[in-house]
């Protein structure tokens, strides 16, 4: 028995990945489903407009989740179903505020824990359009703290919150590739707005300022009384030289993992950007004025860990191109001795290294001074998944063994190693939409029926997750 009898695990999801009903009882557009709507975004023209339809089937899921035995449930609100337009000044919509209070309830009497993120990446759309969403300095975190505030008024049952989802993706997909909403970049093909040289790490900036204030109205306001803590997720991948002997190689390994975690998690540890990024950014990555820095800086209970794959990471030669975000590097599936990082998926950017877990773990936990970790993502698609007959998709051993090895890799971390891990949220609980690659890419441990009625059928990975934890856990 390697975790402590009272880790948590359980299953992760996204409101507009599962939910669907994006119309109904009052619900406001997001920038999700205005990228939708916009021809060559989303493989096979697909929106998120039924999804799950997980809006329409709480009891079911929850039921899902009892039959899997998940001790918790981390799950997102869509913004735009609390408040339609958005923002401060704008009116709450009760009927979207009392779905996710009674959802909360009905968990808790489940006795499943939940685990609320208040920004899965779906920014009401008319904030995008009023004043140009997380690019504003001023409105977004002012806008995003009263929101938070509804909803912390509303659900004091729940203890764990996670402000942002990935803002890593939130700031290089959305505006710097454009591959995500709102589709921002420098590429005229693509956009016929944004600057990857900038906007990202504008986006950036903004997220964590609104993060602050979001934890700040936490803490003061009802924490005292409703005794949960709050945090955010970042996500990162592990990285090995692509040459082990090149300092250089070795050098830019730490380097890709500050520019996609330290970023964030700099800020809020220690109160300053990493200098790998302040080197080559420059004036491009905005300066914390002295009230941003006091609302950031100390502003986790938790770390949120969103982890998938690892990647073996070469250096480049002179001086970065404005709209590089890795850290002028390359990444790449093989090293240099011809070692592979791990097979193939159905997502391009995804080879399973449990391994490579184990080692971030131990990164974050000596780099942050061994914070609480709660590991609110971790998964794998499958290479052809979704072109399988349904009885061969429910035999997803690929999936099982890669839960199996990174929760393994995991307790190590724990058992061996000392770090400080107290859950692990497997994604995702269902097959769903999978943003730009639509219906296309499955991660579910449970497979959906999108033809016939949305029905949900747990996979093998599903079954098996009970016992692999119950094989991990002490026994209280």
């Amino acid at each position: 028995m390697s975790l402590p009898s009272d880790f948590l695990w359980g299953f992760a999801t996204a409101s507009f990945q599962i939910e669907g009903a994006t119309k109904q009882d009052g619900r406001g557009p997001s920038i999700w489903d205005t990228f939708c709507a916009v021809p060559g975004k989303i493989a096979h023209g697909a929106n998120g407009d039924i999804a799950c339809d997980s809006y329409n089937r709480t009891a079911e899921d929850i039921e899902l989740l009892k039959k899997l035995g998940s001790k918790c449930y981390r799950f997102s609100l869509s913004w735009s179903r609390i408040i339609p337009l958005g923002g401060r000044n704008d009116p709450i919509n009760q009927k979207g505020l009392d779905h996710y209070v009674k959802f909360v309830d009905d968990l808790l009497e489940a006795g499943i824990t939940p685990f609320i993120t208040l920004y899965h990446w779906d920014l009401p759309d008319e904030l995008d359009k009023r004043y140009g969403g997380l690019l504003n300095r001023t409105e977004f975190p002012l806008d995003f703290e009263n929101y938070a505030r509804v909803v912390f008024k509303a659900i004091p049952k729940c203890k764990n919150w996670i402000t942002f989802n990935e803002p890593w993706c939130s700031s290089i997909l959305a505006y710097s590739t454009g591959f995500f909403a709102p589709g921002h970049t420098s590429d005229r093909k693509k956009s016929p707005i944004g600057d990857s040289s900038r906007e990202p790490w504008i986006a950036g900036h903004n997220l964590l300022v609104a993060h602050g204030r979001a934890v700040k109205v936490y803490r003061e306001e009802f924490k005292p009384n409703d005794k949960g803590q709050i945090g955010i997720t970042l996500n990162g991948d592990y990285t090995y030289p692509w040459d082990p002997e090149d300092p250089a190689d070795v050098e830019a390994c730490n380097r890709k993992i500050e520019f996609a975690i330290s970023w964030f998690a700099d800020p809020i540890y220690f109160g300053k950007y990493p200098d790998s990024m302040l080197k080559q950014l420059g004036d491009r990555l905005p300066t914390f004025t002295d009230e941003e820095r006091g609302l950031v800086q100390g502003s986790n209970d938790f770390y949120g860990m969103n982890h998938y794959t690892a990647d073996y990471v070469k250096h480049k030669t002179g001086t970065a191109p404005e709209d590089d975000f890795l850290g002028n590097l390359e990444t790449m599936s093989y090293n240099k001795a011809g070692d592979c990082i791990g097979p193939e998926t159905q997502s391009f950017w995804l080879r399973p290294n449990p391994e490579g877990f184990r080692a971030l773990i131990n990164w974050l936990s000596k780099r942050y001074g061994y914070p609480p970790i709660y590991v609110t993502e971790n998964g794998t698609s499958i290479k052809g998944e979704n072109d399988l007959p349904k009885d061969d998709i429910l035999k997803d051993g690929f999936r099982t063994k890669y839960f199996h090895d990174y929760a393994h890799a995991l307790a190590d971390a724990v058992s061996k190693d000392g770090c400080n891990v107290k859950g692990y949220m497997a994604w995702s609980l269902m097959d769903n939409f999978e943003w730009a690659e639509g219906y296309e890419t499955r991660f579910g441990c449970c497979h959906v029926d999108y033809e016939n009625g949305q029905v949900r059928t747990p996979k093998e990975s599903a079954k098996k997750m009970k016992p692999l934890f119950d094989s991990l856990i002490a026994k209280s």
